[in-house]
């Protein structure tokens, strides 16, 4: 038997790739005032069902749905870029 929670998934004006889910819609009472300051206005951009035979892209579903019914919310923060340098060279070193 697969477990499945709903949640609904708002985006950082302020940073991109930032998002907030939640898991009850628009319920941000959960959420620390300070972070939801420096998240910015909340846009939601969809509602999901995540179980665990639904993996999410850049995050372990286990985690976001423990978030969820353990704090009411999970912060996705944007990936880290790694910059590559490129010397000029035909092999890119």
């Amino acid at each position: 038997m697969s477990e499945s929670i709903d949640c609904w998934i708002y985006r950082s004006p302020r940073k991109d790739e930032m998002y907030l889910y939640l898991a009850t819609e628009g319920d941000f009472d959960s959420v620390p005032d300070d972070l939801l300051s420096a998240f910015g206005p909340p846009h939601l951009v969809m509602q999901l069902t995540l179980s665990s035979q639904r993996p999410l892209a850049r995050e372990d579903v286990f985690t976001v749905m423990r978030n969820l019914r353990e704090q009411g919310f999970h912060l996705q923060m944007p990936p880290k870029l790694e910059p590559t340098l490129y010397h000029g060279n035909e092999d890119g070193t």
